[in-house]
């Protein structure tokens, strides 16, 4: 049977019409389903670049399938005259809203190939791509309604400049995020994977996701923090990729001692000290206090150690200003370890030395009195 005996069959009795166009529609639609869109994902998963594999992926080409059975519906529909126009926009409407879907789809692919790349710096093209799908979205919402009332779309464009302020209004955050993100991107501010600290949303950690609307933010304690694009720019942040860019970590730390301990040394304390790593020219000093030698002892053990900056960044030990706690000498430097427990276990060595080398120079660490002292002293007594 020719294409032309089928279709003056089909037209001779509509009941049977509708009957082998549900059948046709159901046999095309199972091979673009079963055929097609299986093809182009084996022939996807065997293709060496990954890139075919994001865009089929994320096109869905079981969705992409509905338009065969859709194609046969409309292009029929003039068999059954009462009802051909409800079946044809019925028809223009589900493939309107495919057709949707599947773009926005492809951007999606896009965004996961544009992050997928060895160029990637973490710059995102999320917002720009979720405004161009907003954009989709409602350009099809335009033409939905035009499909269902029989307007031209024409007309309805004309009529939405007296629809501005109530779609300001509705799309305000949108329109302030896409604002946001566009300061935020030209002026490189934040980029996926960086780690910031937002105290107003309880986040401290890596940005895993930037988009239109929100900036996803993964904590240290694995919880997640989602902040509104746009009130990144009202709220005080914090950004640590110029830490990791510099390449050093900094180490502000301190020990308080105990301003009592604190004493000009004799030359019995000199003779002992000098012989300790980094002070044996501490004879040559005069009125030279057991604070300043162990500043001095300090001083020699952080140029020795390999794990801090010794050029370019500032390394330094000083006295803090005295106060109900004690004197603070605090340790000023860099390491050139970022990785936060090789950070930690770098400023823990130095500290740990400190603490247990303090009493050889005859100085005390300050301690508020606890539960032992007290029984100490309740005993001596």
């Amino acid at each position: 049977m020719t294409l032309e005996q089928l279709i003056a069959f089909l037209e001779a009795d509509a009941n049977q019409a509708a009957w082998y166009i549900g059948l046709i529609s159901i046999v095309v639609f199972f091979i673009a389903r079963f055929v097609i869109a299986r093809g182009l994902m084996y022939v996807s998963e065997r293709t060496k670049t990954t890139y075919d594999d994001i865009i089929v992926e994320s096109l869905r080409p079981y969705r992409v399938a509905y338009f065969a059975p859709l194609l046969v519906i409309y292009s029929f529909a003039y068999l059954f005259p009462n009802v051909q126009d409800l079946l044809q926009n019925v028809v223009l409407f589900f493939s309107l809203w495919i057709i949707v879907l599947t773009l926005n789809s492809f951007l999606n692919a896009l965004n996961t190939i544009y992050e997928s790349r060895d160029e990637f710096s973490g710059v995102s093209i999320q917002g720009y791509l979720d405004l161009v799908k907003l954009l989709f979205i409602m350009v099809a919402l335009i033409f939905s309604i035009s499909i269902i009332t029989g307007e031209s779309p024409v007309i309805l464009l004309s009529g939405l400049g007296a629809l501005t302020a109530v779609l300001l209004l509705v799309f305000q955050d949108t329109i302030l995020s896409f604002v946001a993100s566009i300061r935020i991107s030209s002026n490189n501010l934040i980029r996926q994977g960086d780690w910031i600290e937002v105290p107003s949303f309880l986040a401290d950690g890596d940005v895993i996701d930037m988009s239109l609307h929100q900036i996803t933010v993964q904590n240290w304690d694995k919880t997640i923090s989602v902040i509104p694009t746009h009130k990144l720019l009202d709220t005080p942040y914090k950004n640590w990729r110029g830490m990791s860019e510099s390449g050093g970590r900094r180490i502000k730390r301190s020990i308080s001692l105990d301003i009592g301990s604190i004493q000009f040394l004799s030359a019995d304390q000199i003779e002992r000290l000098a012989k300790l790593e980094g002070l044996a020219k501490l004879a040559q000093q005069e009125g030279l206090t057991n604070l300043g030698a162990l500043r001095m002892y300090t001083e020699a053990l952080l140029a020795r150690n390999e794990d801090l900056h010794q050029e370019g960044m500032t390394l330094l030990v000083r006295d803090l200003a005295p106060g109900p706690k004690g004197l603070p000498l605090e340790i000023y430097g860099f390491t050139n370890k970022i990785n936060w427990d090789e950070y930690e276990a770098i400023q823990a060595s130095i500290f740990e030395h400190l603490i247990a080398i303090v009493p050889e120079f005859d100085l005390r660490i300050f301690q508020e009195p606890s539960g032992g002292d007290f029984a100490e002293i309740s005993v001596n007594s």
